[in-house]
């Protein structure tokens, strides 16, 4: 019996984003904040996946032996360090959030049957990545609040309650709806990004955000005018304002997912992987694994 199991780490770490041949103006334009000498850190959050088959004791790994390594490849030697000075492989590529997890999988994969690394930089800032050479995938969390009331205008009130129950009520209810939005892409191999971090932000605060927060939904965007606003009409109309803008900025929207509340979540996929979903091709364990 096959089964994926982690293990979670932790470390504390500086870096800069900072490319030399680049000059002072060049470097902070291109990463704003970030280009700031000496630098800064951040409490990072790392999980290993792994795969394999249940042995006779009922583990997949003996997790000792894998807290073992981990600290032994990875947390000792980059907790409390300079990550630019840290590993030779940030010499070359900077090590942005999305390339240190790739280069975590380098450094763990000879010992262990990694599937997927996950690093967060911060709790609303994390990457994944599958061992595909410099494929990785970056998601940003935010939240906006906004009111809606659940009921198709063509149905009576009686039929809405018999189908939206108190959500049909006339004067709508709200949330504090949690957003994650992950996008898909190539590591660029001198900076370490996939996608302008900074850029990426203001198309979800641009295209979502402020246009959402603080509205009731039905009245104040005009696309629920006819479209009931559930979790997961929005979380569709999210992904199609966001994909044209991201694709703008060299990457592909993989996932959205809105946390309507703590009960109710809802995760749409980027129109081409929905289409390969669609015709039954989509490899399932990519699915599991984000």
């Amino acid at each position: 019996m096959k089964c994926i199991i982690n293990r979670r780490a932790k470390f504390s770490a500086s870096h800069l984003y900072w490319l030399p041949e680049l000059s002072e103006a060049e470097n902070v334009e291109k990463f704003g904040a970030c280009a700031r000498a000496p630098g800064h850190g951040h409490n990072y959050v790392l999980y290993v996946y792994m795969a394999g088959e249940l042995d006779e004791y009922g583990m997949v790994l003996n997790l000792s032996d894998v807290k073992h390594i981990i600290k032994q490849e990875v947390t000792s030697q980059l907790d409390f360090s300079y990550l630019n000075d840290a590993w030779s492989e940030f010499q070359e590529t900077l090590p942005t959030t999305e390339n240190i997890a790739r280069v975590i999988w380098q450094r763990l994969v000879p010992h262990l049957p990694i599937v997927r690394i996950q690093l967060f930089e911060h709790p609303e800032l994390w990457a994944d990545y599958l061992g595909n050479e410099m494929e990785a995938y970056l998601s940003i969390a935010t939240h906006f609040s906004a009111a809606h009331r659940l009921a198709r205008p063509d149905l009576s009130y009686e039929k809405n309650c018999e189908i939206y129950g108190k959500c049909a009520r006339p004067h709508g209810h709200g949330h504090n709806y949690h957003l994650e939005v992950t996008v898909k892409g190539e590591i660029d191999p001198r900076t370490g990004m996939i996608v302008d971090l900074g850029a990426l932000q203001k198309a979800i605060d641009d295209y979502v955000v402020e246009p959402f927060d603080h509205t009731f939904l039905n009245k104040d965007i005009p696309y629920f005018a006819e479209v009931v606003p559930t979790a997961e009409n929005i979380a569709v109309h999210i992904r199609d304002l966001l994909q044209e803008p991201i694709r703008e900025l060299g990457a592909e929207l993989f996932k959205v997912k809105l946390v309507e509340s703590p009960n109710n979540s809802c995760e749409v996929y980027g129109t081409q992987l929905e289409k390969t979903l669609s015709n039954g091709k989509l490899n399932e364990q990519l699915l599991v694994r984000l």
